[in-house]
C-alpha cells in the first residue's frame, strides 16, 4: 500500500470516496482480474451511489500510473488487476469454459524479447494468452 499512495501523492491524484471504493475492491481482490462492471458491482458495497463511469475513469487513470495493470480479454472487454511490484511479466491461461483466468509465472518470451533488442527494437512489455480449459472443466469433458 505504501507504494500505491507514493504513486498517488506523486502524481497529485486526490482519492476521493468513490476513488477510494475503486481502490479497495482491487485491494480485496489481488491476483484477479476483474471487469469495470465486476469493480462496479463490489464498489457499490461500499459506495452505492459510484457510476460506471467514475469506475472506468478511475481504473484507467489507476493504470496510468500503474497502481494497476489493464489486459484486454476475451470479447475486447479489459480488466483490470493490482500492480505488483515487480514488472508485469506474466502470462494468462483463460478457460473456455467456466471464464477462469489463471496466471503462468515466469517470463516465457524472455529470449524473443532480447532478440528483438539486439535487432534494435525498443520493448516496453509484452503479454501472452492461452486459452484452453482449467482442469475442472477438463476433468468434466
Amino acid at each position: 500500500m505504501d507504494v500505491i499512495n507514493a504513486k498517488l501523492r506523486e502524481s497529485s491524484y486526490r482519492l476521493t470516496g468513490q476513488r477510494k471504493a475503486v481502490l479497495n475492491v482491487m485491494l480485496e481482490n489481488k491476483g484477479r482480474h476483474l471487469s469495470a462492471e465486476e469493480v462496479l458491482w463490489e464498489a457499490r458495497k461500499i459506495s452505492p451511489n459510484i457510476g460506471i463511469a467514475t469506475v472506468y475513469r478511475t481504473l484507467e487513470k489507476l493504470a496510468s500510473l500503474e497502481v494497476l495493470y489493464k489486459s484486454m480479454f476475451e470479447g475486447n472487454k479489459y480488466r483490470y488487476e493490482l500492480a505488483e511490484d515487480e514488472k508485469h511479466h506474466h502470462h494468462h491461461v483463460l478457460c473456455l469454459a467456466c471464464g477462469l483466468i489463471s496466471e503462468v509465472s515466469g517470463d516465457l518470451l524472455h529470449e524473443l524479447e532480447s532478440d528483438l533488442d539486439e535487432q534494435g527494437y525498443k520493448i516496453i512489455d509484452h503479454e501472452l494468452k492461452f486459452y484452453g480449459y482449467c482442469p475442472a472443466c477438463n476433468k468434466k469433458k
